[in-house]
């Protein structure tokens, strides 16, 4: 017993540790987008059903000591794998920097490519466990049931998620976490191969697992429509995940602490209706999903309310919609000796759902639309249950769930496919576009008024610029980069203004701060998002600050950080006078831009006499710390700039500036308007790629 308890809980607190601990480490490779957690998690989901694949194979195709032989060949094989990584990589399953990729042409792609080699093996075995050591149990254990097993594997998960953002993260370099993973996984390999060894030597009676009596299974082979409701009961469940993962991450921070969060209430709710039917009552999740939703709603459109509370209502409609998902599919769950095609169907569910989110959503979606196709399902699965919560015959509440969620599911994702495919957007937006960095909309504003008619484009909740079509107003630098700003001040007090300055922008938004070229001037403008690159160079004539000034103008697409790596070793510096960061004013911040290693790039791009500014106007999180620590320990002088908006042109911003060059602060423009940081101080540690916390600074 004890051993089927130690397998289980250590291959599970092994498989979500490494999910957080991976995503976190490759996440700068891909621009730091919440998108590559969604990824990642299609990734995993894939490779788990795998598992159970090869779980369910083996357990029906092959004899126990066949099992036991293939099994413990293949982990052998594995632990040979990760040995050899740890000899080329920084630790065996954090991959070294030749695997970033030199583009973003194929994210996704490139991705799950990274993450087959770095955990693919790993992962694939450790999924494996939790089947075969049921099913190893109900044969050594005949007439007991191994579902418990489990709950106690959700149990195990939840642990390794939980330890990941407040033990591992925040105490371990990413090197120590990936070598203390490692160890865990040799610890792993002797307890299941123990476990393979043991299950050998079994002889199975006939049948070869035992049928229950207990009275919510069925011996018989499960029906056609019952391994649909499997799948499309696991897809829902996964499809609501990742749609609210993805909606708080974009409005927050794409951090562990906010992967973990939703993925964790996931994992609760295996454990609370897999270990006992009595934590999941119907008739009370059915009055509990029409409170959800009253909250889910209102945290849809009240975009201005605080992160926490919307945060909090989102996640409590995840947890009761996946209670209501995992309830009903544990209450359809099949005889033990039909245990390992359960758990392959319903790993099937999963991915399905992790491909629709992030590979078909993208596609034929203009919005993130699978947040209410889940949201119906949803309430459309517990209208069902509702209706035949007195029905005792089981075969007719199967066949009318099925009906209702195929009917329902064909209604919703069908009508807002064709939608999207014909061009379809939000009814107050005159474009719209997604794509992996995720739906950029304009919008036209005072369409009425010529003297204030304008376009603005946001991404996610955040306006990224702005632009009015009125000739006196058209050439204005607005929002976060007008004249009294930060940026501006900076701009317009700069030595070199006017006397061919040299300029680096990462982030080109609509290419607002062009506006500030003269004759001679040389900007070089990074952006990781095509789209944003067609907006800014004129697409449907929108937006035409790039088109407006003839001021040498250079656009590279990619991951800034990435690109200017590059030229640092293909071109030399840049020798910007003026480098901007125009990258952390959204909610979803890029933690690799604001790093040790990235800074090292910035200042050897930057002039002797070069300012280094950056936006730093978020609602939930307070950069000033970090960039005092950074600039402390480059010897950089640092001021920080506020600017109140006017409702119209300006917006409220908040930017830092930093040089080697002092003077430069000491103009009376800039002095004015400065925000003491004499008496500063703070006790974050020196932000590196290795270690950093976005949780420290939330605000």
């Amino acid at each position: 017993m004890i051993l089927y308890v130690l397998s289980i809980f250590v291959s599970a607190f092994l498989l979500f540790q490494v999910q957080p601990m991976i995503s976190r480490y490759i996440l700068p490779f891909f621009g730091g987008t919440p998108a590559v957690w969604s990824t990642v998690q299609l990734f995993f989901q894939v490779f788990l059903t795998g598992g159970y694949a090869y779980a369910f194979w083996i357990i029906r195709r092959i004899s126990a000591k066949q099992q036991a032989r293939l099994h413990i060949t293949v982990m052998v094989i594995s632990l040979v794998v990760v040995a050899a990584l740890g000899f080329f990589w920084p630790s065996p399953v954090t991959p070294d920097a030749s695997w970033k990729p030199l583009n973003l042409d194929t994210p996704i792609l490139d991705i799950f490519k990274l993450l087959f080699v770095a955990v693919g093996l790993p992962y694939f075995l450790l999924s494996t466990n939790s089947p075969l050591m049921q099913a190893w149990f109900a044969r050594s254990q005949p007439g007991r049931s191994p579902y418990w097993l489990y709950a106690l594997s959700n149990i195990g998960s939840l642990l390794g998620l939980l330890a990941y953002p407040f033990v591992i993260e925040p105490n371990l370099t990413l090197k120590a976490q990936g070598w203390m993973w490692a160890g865990g996984y040799l610890l792993f390999v002797l307890l299941a191969g123990y476990g393979a060894f043991k299950s050998g030597r079994i002889t199975p009676t006939e049948p070869d697992i035992p049928k229950t009596t207990e009275a919510a299974t069925a011996s018989a082979m499960p029906s056609r429509q019952l391994h649909v409701l499997w799948i499309l009961l696991s897809a829902i469940g996964t499809t609501l995940l990742l749609a609210i993962t993805s909606q708080i991450t974009q409005e927050v921070a794409a951090i562990p602490l906010l992967w973990v969060l939703p993925l964790s209430i996931y994992l609760l709710t295996f454990i609370l209706t897999y270990s006992n039917e009595r934590w999941y009552n119907r008739k009370l999740f059915g009055g509990l999903i029409i409170v959800a939703s009253i909250g889910f709603l209102w945290a849809l459109v009240s975009v201005e309310a605080n992160y926490i509370i919307r945060t909090s209502a989102f996640c409590f409609f995840l947890f009761v919609s996946l209670m209501i998902c995992n309830g009903e599919t544990y209450r359809l769950r099949p005889d033990p000796s039909r245990l390992t095609r359960f758990y392959l169907m319903t790993s099937i569910g999963g991915a399905l759902g992790g491909i629709f989110v992030t590979l078909i959503a993208p596609i034929v979606f203009k919005g993130y639309w699978e947040l209410p196709i889940g949201y119906g399902l949803v309430l459309a699965l517990a209208l069902a249950v509702f209706v035949t919560r007195k029905s005792t015959q089981r075969e007719l509440q199967i066949r009318f769930i099925y009906n209702v969620m195929i009917s329902v599911t064909i209604l919703l994702v069908g009508a807002l496919s064709i939608y999207g495919l014909l061009g379809g957007k939000a009814s107050s937006d005159v474009y719209q576009a997604r794509n992996f960095f995720g739906v950029v909309r304009v919008k036209e504003i005072y369409p009425n008024d010529p003297e204030w008619h304008g376009y603005n484009v946001s991404h996610g909740i955040t306006i990224h610029g702005l632009q009015f079509t009125a000739p006196d107003k058209r050439y204005l630098p607005t929002t976060y980069f007008a004249r009294q700003s930060g940026i501006g001040l900076a701009m317009l007090n700069h030595p070199k203004y006017g006397h061919g300055m040299r300029v680096g922008i990462l982030g080109l938004g609509i290419g607002t701060l062009i506006a500030y070229g003269q004759p001679g001037d040389d900007f070089r403008l990074y952006e990781i998002n095509p789209v944003m690159v067609d907006l800014a160079e004129g697409q449907n004539d929108f937006f035409t600050y790039l088109a407006d000034n003839p001021v040498n103008k250079t656009i590279i697409l990619g991951d800034a950080r990435l690109s200017l790596e590059n030229e640092v070793t293909t071109r030399g510096s840049n020798n910007f006078d003026l480098l901007v960061l125009d990258v952390f004013n959204s909610d979803s911040v890029p933690v690799h831009l604001l790093t040790k290693e990235a800074f090292d790039i910035y200042l050897k791009h930057l002039a002797v006499d070069g300012v280094l500014a950056a936006n730093i106007s978020t609602r939930y999180i307070d950069l000033i710390p970090v960039m005092w620590k950074l600039s402390k320990y480059y010897s950089l002088t640092m001021v920080v700039i506020p600017t109140e908006g006017d409702g119209r042109i300006v917006f409220p911003s908040l930017w830092v500036l930093m040089t080697h060059s002092p003077k430069q602060f000491q103009i009376p423009a800039i002095a004015e308007r400065v925000f003491s940081m004499k008496d500063y101080s703070t006790n974050i540690p020196l932000w590196t790629d290795d270690f950093n916390n976005l949780f420290q600074i939330l605000r």
